[in-house]
């Protein structure tokens, strides 16, 4: 019977993984789970998971992590099972996390792109429209530039949500499954600061967690970026891009400026390699002093936080895990967002010019 029932379980398994391994093979199926099926999925397991008051996504992680290093003491030492066995049952277990990853949520990263999506044409990324782009940029900045003080969970959900449907059709992105989607504190903070985590995705249970260190102008930028996740956006420089559309389209002050700031580092990281010195030097002086303070305010908060050594090891853990999946520029994804603004300006800037002929 134990046999039996061992045999129907891998004939499971391994049906699940040649599913697996077809859609991320074959386009047209990593299509039919991304419009179809995801969405599904999300509005079930995130209707289970936002009544469990806690990241459970984070225990469920931590007590598979614990579960896999200490299961082959108990089994030898206690049951006094063959190594041979031990191993097997410990790598079966890590294929159906693997299988349970990919099915929940992971499939996305064979969807197509955002270009293909909103059919949004690509604009070559050069010093010419990276200028216009940056001068238009720096000007929103300062103007939306107002003191955040505190986080206003419930307000930042509401317009997160509330935008995320107003602009689902035109920009290639699922409406939330759920009008109460409240971002979880993540369970080890104090280690996730370490690392220079701020947020992540819980594809297990589709639920979305934050940072429990996460400061007043961080944190709606960063719930908007999450939530983009949870919505089926894989890439970060595509979940970049939203959380930006999303709150600087907010009437909250607070909010429209934590989305023009979320993007500043990346933006001078862009302008320090495209740009000759002096005029790097004459961008930064044209932001106001405020906004240069609190940057270097942010950087040196979570600075003190990070830790040299954990943080290299989970970079370069991420930056594997993102290869694997498609974004070939792995951690340098993040910072692909200025050249998403960049098309999406130029695109809507025709739009325009096309209504109005």
């Amino acid at each position: 019977m134990k046999k039996r029932k061992r045999t129907i379980r891998y004939i499971i398994l391994g049906s699940l993984l040649l599913l697996v391994w077809l859609t991320q093979m074959l386009p047209f199926m990593g299509e039919i789970y991304a419009r179809t099926i995801y969405p599904v999925i999300s509005y079930c397991l995130s209707f289970f998971s936002r009544w469990i008051p806690f990241a459970l996504g984070d225990l469920f992680i931590f007590l598979s992590i614990i579960g896999v290093i200490t299961y082959p003491f108990y089994a030898r030492l206690h049951k006094k099972l063959r190594w041979k066995k031990i191993l097997l049952n410990d790598g079966e277990y890590l294929l159906w996390i693997y299988v349970w990853f990919y099915l929940s949520w992971g499939l996305n990263y064979s969807q197509k792109n955002f270009y293909q999506r909103t059919e949004i044409p690509y604009t070559e990324y050069n010093k010419e429209n990276f200028q216009t782009f940056v001068n238009e940029y720096i000007d929103l900045l300062n103007h939306s530039y107002t003191p955040v003080t505190s986080i206003n969970e419930k307000l930042v959900r509401e317009e997160s949500i509330r935008l995320y449907h107003q602009l689902s059709d035109s920009l290639g992105v699922h409406r939330p499954p759920h009008n109460y989607l409240k971002a979880k504190t993540m369970l080890f903070t104090p280690f996730i600061s370490m690392v220079g985590v701020t947020g992540s995705m819980g594809p297990f249970f589709c639920e979305f967690t934050l940072n429990g260190d996460l400061l007043p102008v961080n944190y709606p930028a960063t719930y908007a970026h999450e939530l983009a996740h949870l919505l089926g956006i894989t890439s970060e420089a595509e979940a970049n891009f939203y959380a930006y559309q999303i709150c600087t389209r907010s009437q909250a002050m607070g909010i429209r400026f934590s989305g023009y700031f979320s993007v500043l580092g990346h933006v001078l990281g862009n302008a320090y390699r495209l740009l000759p010195e002096e005029e790097y030097t004459q961008l930064l002086e044209r932001i106001r002093p405020e906004i240069i303070e609190l940057a270097k305010e942010n950087q040196a908060y979570w600075t003190a936080k990070y830790s040299p050594v954990v943080g290299a090891v989970q970079d370069w853990i991420y930056d594997l895990y993102l290869k694997g999946n498609k974004i070939e520029s792995g951690r340098k994804n993040y910072s692909e967002v200025v050249g998403l603004l960049i098309s999406y300006r130029e695109w809507k800037k025709k739009h325009y010019l096309h209504l109005k002929e």
